[in-house]
């Protein structure tokens, strides 16, 4: 019977609702004539009945050119028991009024018993109008609970009662994918309370939710709460292993309703709960508004992103230049795809390639440039050594000195913390990077007009090759989790804070700067794998977990991989306007002295020769040690060759 109810045309299923309707009507207009007679032969005859029949006749009517019709028997929210409720009162109220039209213009007041206020009192209109009300709505909670298959639905509970999530829970009784069971919300005066017909608990009942009534999702709809305050209500929640979801935050539901679609899942941003840039306009715009600007490596995590900031605060130009054509390609697209009007261009080249470095710089006339081109892969630098060297080394020398060639006003590198005491090829070539900047600003006998900046942060989040993203696929798998050790620590920044502080940083820069962006406090890579799991709706399985569904394996670490990283190479550092931006005073080495460095370099990638690269690397570079066997793969080759 459900099924054919179900797959039943639509016009059948209004003529099913109208019938139950009428009936109701009837029903509560006959007991609206007991309540207020007491004579029952009054409505004992045929042709009384048959004008008993006018009440539902207009109700009906009144029902159908409102549009109760239209709603969705199968979900009932307090918009449906409003029209329900309005619509009643409508036909009562047009009913009375077609009484006393026909008293008024002819004075019978007997045309139509029914309506005789002799046969109903106010007492009788206000019993039958409740009475009705009751019927018609309980025949709609009924076939509610009737044609509603739930055992395909996801339960979810919310968290939030407020706006956003009765949106929600009014969205989701659209899907068929998802049965809200609760609200959950810190307000005490909610709860107990009912919205939409689903109850208002305390935080403290998700346990009894989850065990008792089956929940398997929680979704966040508090698009007003802070980072930090997210990150306790995920600490609280993550210990009932329940798959977490969010809405977005205001700003981006400003333009629209609140949809399930909407929803996302939680990410290391949510988990860290880190504070908002503090956005200081001025800085934004005095390397960038009204000027040219070429950003390269622009098809690359930050690069990216960089090049998306720009383009929302009025450039002149904005010039992404890559080797990579399809993330230049998709860059472009990105951006051309928005409302900016960004005069955009596109250039294939290698940072490596001074010539066209500096070609670009000169017809464009190039302002500012972002150099955020780099080889950052640390395991991969460590097997394939001479190209790191070539593209961070060479690349950022080459593009430097057609910056300078050119009258650049501003040169603002992107490094890492892989650059402070490095135990890595790849870390190795970027504090070698800024060493150039720095030498080149530190040279009283250098004349040149390029202001020249470095910035230095840690990790990224979400950044191509990094380990949250892998972390997440490998849950969606299944696992298991691949940590590299349990006490790894990192800094971690999301994309967007990274470029933002970036372009701020730079516009603070008076030559050979070293800016040190606050990433807060590491964390253990571990911590950040087993919250992941929690929230993912699953249990780490290990020693004291057995029948745990996801297990986390530590790898060891990787080659040049270190336990932590740092920030700072001394302990000279001093606050800037910014207080999210430190300034760093550190040795360098000179300008000729670099230029034997690297003239060194040029011979050792000839030979192909990495230990004469590590030893060039422990010369020159503060702090380097590189504790791990030579694993450059073709040296490693040419070795096994020549013991054959």
């Amino acid at each position: 019977m459900k099924k054919f109810l179900l797959s039943s045309s639509r016009g059948f299923k209004v003529f099913i609702a109208a019938t139950s309707d009428f009936v109701s009507l009837l029903i509560a207009t006959f007991f609206a004539l007991l309540v207020s007679q007491t004579d029952l032969s009054l409505i004992n005859s045929a042709e009384y009945f048959l004008r008993l029949l006018l009440v539902p006749f207009i109700t009906v009517t009144v029902f159908y050119a409102i549009g109760v019709y239209r709603s969705i028997i199968r979900y009932i929210d307090f918009s449906v028991v409003y029209l329900i409720l309005s619509s009643i009162l409508i036909s009562f109220s047009l009913i009375l009024f077609i009484k006393y039209l026909y008293i008024y213009l002819s004075g019978i007041s007997n045309l139509f018993p029914i309506l005789n206020s002799n046969l109903i009192t106010l007492y009788g209109w206000l019993f039958g109008l409740s009475n009705a009300f009751i019927l018609i709505l309980g025949s709609r909670i009924l076939a509610n609970y009737l044609l509603s298959d739930n055992s395909s639905e996801k339960k979810v509970v919310i968290y939030g009662a407020g706006s956003a999530g009765i949106q929600l829970a009014s969205a989701l009784r659209v899907s068929s994918e998802m049965q809200p069971v609760a609200f959950i919300d810190n307000n005490s005066s909610l709860h107990g309370t009912f919205l939409g017909g689903i109850k208002v608990v305390h935080p403290k009942k998700l346990q009894r939710l989850v065990n008792k009534s089956k929940v398997n999702e929680v979704l966040i709809a508090i698009p007003s709460a802070s980072r930090s305050v997210l990150r306790e209500l995920l600490k609280d929640i993550e210990e009932y292993a329940v798959k977490v979801r969010i809405l977005p935050g205001l700003a981006e539901l400003a333009q629209g309703k609140v949809l399930v679609s909407e929803l996302k899942e939680v990410d290391i941003t949510d988990l860290l709960g880190r504070y908002e840039v503090e956005a200081n306009q001025e800085l934004i715009d005095r390397n960038i508004k009204g000027k040219t600007v070429l950003i390269t490596g622009a098809g690359g995590s930050i690069g990216s992103e960089i090049a998306r900031q720009v383009a929302r605060n009025n450039p002149k130009t904005l010039i992404v230049l890559d080797a990579n054509e399809f993330a230049l390609y998709e860059i472009k697209n990105e951006i051309n795809s928005t409302k900016t009007n960004t005069n955009l261009k596109t250039i294939i080249a290698s940072v490596t390639n001074k010539r066209r470095i500096m070609e670009v710089c000169k017809v464009f006339g190039v302002d500012t440039i972002y150099h955020s081109a780099a080889y950052k892969h640390v395991p991969l630098v460590e097997e394939n050594p001479f190209e790191g060297v070539f593209n961070n080394i060479f690349g950022t020398k080459a593009c430097l000195d057609a910056a300078i060639d050119s009258n650049v006003e501003t040169f603002v590198l992107i490094s890492t913390d892989k650059a402070v005491r490095p135990t890595n090829i790849m870390g190795a070539t970027k504090r070698f990077a800024e060493m150039i900047l720095q030498s080149y600003s530190g040279d009283k006998d250098f004349d040149n007009s390029t202001k020249m900046t470095m910035v230095r942060f840690g990790n990224v989040l979400g950044s191509s090759g990094s380990a949250i993203p892998l972390f997440q696929r490998q849950i969606k798998d299944g696992g298991p989790v691949t940590v590299t050790h349990p006490e790894v620590t990192r800094y971690f920044m999301s994309i967007p804070e990274a470029a933002e502080l970036v372009i701020q940083a730079g516009a603070m820069g008076e030559g050979g700067d070293v800016f040190v962006l606050d990433m807060g406090e590491s964390v253990k890579i571990v911590d950040l794998a087993k919250r992941l799991i929690n929230l993912s709706g699953f249990e780490v399985k290990d020693e004291n977990n057995p029948n745990g569904e996801i297990e986390i394996i530590f790898t060891g670490l990787r080659p040049g991989e270190k336990l932590y990283e740092e920030l700072l190479i001394g302990d000279r550092v001093s606050k800037t306007d910014h207080r999210q931006i430190l300034r760093a005073e550190e040795e360098f080495i000179t300008k000729e002295e670099v230029e034997n460095f690297i003239g060194e370099l040029k011979k050792a990638q000839k030979n192909n020769d990495v230990f004469a690269l590590k030893e060039i690397f422990n010369k020159v570079i503060h702090g380097y040690e590189s504790e791990q066997d030579i694993v450059d793969v073709i040296s490693l080759e040419s070795l096994d060759n020549k013991a054959s």
